[in-house]
């Protein structure tokens, strides 16, 4: 069973938007000394029941915006420290991604109010760290109904998109490439052993490919990632890495074709983004690249195999 601590941190905000902690704890089937002995331990689905129960509670709909802006940096994880003195926005956001492996491993969609949180935290931890107060995203896209839609707009300063397949906040590439004033390589090296640490045991869960294949998705979208970065991420060198790779039967250059492979298909499932989009989303330098890519894998091209996806009953084939 995956268990993980709860930062301490969460307090802090907790508290400052009026929530009753013991009450909180009670009421989701916690312990009560959960954080006063530092040594408690939740589980995935604990941790989301404890999210539900904080909307339960707190009857202001804009709880989950607030919170990033009530927790002061010093008190969070080291992760999430080290995450403000990140080279880059797009270097912060991919550390933000591997720590948030510790606290998702469900395959039930997280509580609303998590998603807010972590999207506005995503957000301002780019006004901090690259100082622009008015960084925006592009757009916001919430699988939950329409509710609030003017909070969230004014919120993250961005159009938001209701009932959408997926959940996602989505940057401009420019905006990605920020560098932040904080940068600090030597405090970087001292706090990000710890996060690796921690995600020590779940990474042995996945082959080596599953692991290069997780970390390809979450590069791609700028330059075209090299073995050098993911190994970098995955805490190896790249000869160790491409020895591993090899030794599961395949090659750096496969697995970063599948990857691409497996995202235009979830892409293309997606009305709003345009064949153009989805091709710089995969680290295309151009869209007829990703199209010769694409007629390779699936025998069509994208603009086809979209339609063809479709439910058939939305398609009007006739029986």
């Amino acid at each position: 069973m995956d268990s993980f601590k709860i930062s301490s941190a969460l307090q802090t905000g907790l508290k400052a938007v009026g929530i009753d902690l013991a009450v909180l704890l009670r009421k989701s089937g916690l312990p009560l000394t959960l954080w006063t002995t530092g040594q408690g331990m939740v589980t995935t689905e604990q941790h989301f029941r404890l999210w539900r129960m904080v909307r339960d509670l707190c009857e202001d709909p804009a709880i989950g915006l607030k919170l990033p802006g009530l927790i002061p940096v010093e008190q969070h994880h080291p992760a999430i420290i080290a995450m403000h003195h990140a080279r880059t926005f797009r270097d912060a956001l991919q550390r933000f991604a591997r720590y948030k492996i510790l606290y998702c491993f469900s395959r039930e969609t997280p509580p609303p109010l998590l998603l807010d949180v972590a999207f506005m935290a995503s957000v301002e931890m780019g006004r901090c760290g690259a100082q622009k107060p008015l960084l925006r995203p592009l757009r916001l896209e919430l699988s939950r109904s329409a509710e609030h839609g003017e909070m969230y707009e004014a919120a993250f300063g961005c159009p938001v998109k209701f009932k959408a397949k997926r959940d996602a906040i989505i940057f401009r590439s420019s905006d990605l490439d920020l560098p932040f004033v904080g940068y600090n390589a030597e405090l970087l090296e001292m706090l990000t052993p710890q996060l690796d640490q921690q995600l020590a045991p779940h990474k042995k869960k996945q082959s080596c490919t599953d692991q290069v294949k997780w970390v390809l998705k979450r590069l791609l979208g700028g330059p075209r990632p090299e073995i050098n970065e993911v190994a970098k991420e995955l805490g190896m060198s790249s000869r160790t890495l491409q020895r591993r790779i090899t030794d599961e039967g395949t090659s750096y250059r496969q697995l970063l074709n599948d990857a691409r492979h497996e995202l235009a298909r979830f892409y293309l499932k997606e009305p709003s983004l345009s064949v153009s989009e989805i091709a710089y989303l995969l680290s295309y330098e151009d869209p007829s690249s990703f199209f010769r890519a694409f007629h390779e894998w699936e025998r069509t091209t994208p603009s086809e195999w979209k339609t063809a996806s479709r439910p058939r009953a939305k398609r009007g084939i006739k029986a």
